[in-house]
């Protein structure tokens, strides 16, 4: 097995799983878990939508291959959600909305919040374009800042504020739009 650590493929992979998974958007939510509940086991929460998130690297693929999916049909429809997490990121829409969590367990934090549907489509289309040791790297480095920002996300909701919030996360939604747009004509090309 050649490994071969690729910084500019960790960063990119890392701004793409930093801007799915969003979780300086997800503040407000994680706030009002923890108000609700008490308590967010952050650790437990990481930990899972860590092994969620590197399994699904692992047999994302495989069950694909069982339904008869290619990895460049995924991504390009992967480039679509991507497209679509980027405008609601960038104009303040809900275009899919889940209902609200009812407990702040580890079901509605690491698995969607975190480990979703929007990241997992992200893997399997990071997949298609980088190497595998490359994303592991950027998957570990959005788990400990997700980790980092579960730790202490009351002190980071009283530093930037709301609108401090809303300008990272259209910044993030501008910088998905982007990779997105890559995503699509990167692998449309290897479908006909």
């Amino acid at each position: 097995m050649d490994i071969q650590f690729d910084l500019r493929e960790i960063a990119t992979a890392t701004m793409v799983l930093f801007a799915v998974i969003d979780i300086l958007g997800s503040i407000p939510i994680i706030i009002g878990l923890r108000k609700k509940v008490g308590h967010i086991e952050s650790e437990k929460a990481s930990f899972v939508s860590l092994v969620i998130m590197i399994a699904f690297l692992f047999v994302g693929q495989k069950i694909l291959k069982l339904i008869g999916i290619d990895v460049y049909s995924f991504a390009v429809a992967g480039s679509f959600i991507l497209f679509f997490l980027a405008l609601e990121m960038i104009l303040g829409i809900t275009l899919y909305k889940e209902d609200e969590p009812e407990s702040a367990s580890i079901v509605p934090i690491a698995f969607p919040l975190i480990a979703g549907a929007g990241t997992l489509t992200a893997l399997l289309s990071l997949r298609a374009e980088f190497r595998v040791e490359n994303i592991i790297v950027a998957i570990t480095l959005n788990t400990i800042f997700v980790y980092l920002v579960l730790k202490s996300s009351r002190r980071i909701e009283k530093v930037l504020g709301k609108n401090g919030l809303n300008v990272i996360r259209k910044v993030f939604g501008v910088i998905l739009l982007a990779i997105a747009v890559k995503l699509f004509a990167a692998n449309a090309n290897e479908l006909f």
